[in-house]
């Protein structure tokens, strides 16, 4: 199993609840509707809570800014995510995704990267 996380920054002119309204009621739809053609074997939204309330531990950490949420999404492998881009309707499908996400999502502030679980508790 692998996964993509995608952590997200917001476009400049959204609010936190603009944002996450957006990501929830609209893009997560639209992720459920190719996730089949995309090979998605599933799809997490993670939703920030109001800065106040994770400031303090930051604070004691030193941590950077927060993310807006966080994207995880699992493929069976990376052999099946690059076959995606051998299949029209697989490109097609997450075209569809990235012109979506040029919505809402500072793109150039939003890392993402693959990698693999390994369970320690649970």
């Amino acid at each position: 199993m692998i996964k993509l996380t995608f952590c997200l920054k917001r476009l400049p002119h959204l609010s936190r609840e603009q944002f996450q309204a957006y990501w929830r009621n609209t893009h997560g739809p639209l992720v459920a509707s190719v996730a089949d053609t995309l090979k998605i074997r599933r799809y997490v939204q993670l939703h920030s809570v109001p800065a106040e309330l994770s400031a303090p531990l930051a604070a004691s950490r030193g941590a950077p800014d927060d993310f807006d949420g966080v994207a995880e999404l699992w493929f069976d492998s990376l052999e099946v995510v690059a076959a995606n881009g051998a299949r029209e309707e697989a490109r097609q499908a997450a075209a569809l995704l990235l012109a979506d996400e040029r919505k809402f999502i500072d793109l150039a502030r939003s890392p993402l990267w693959w990698g693999e679980e390994h369970v320690v508790v649970g």
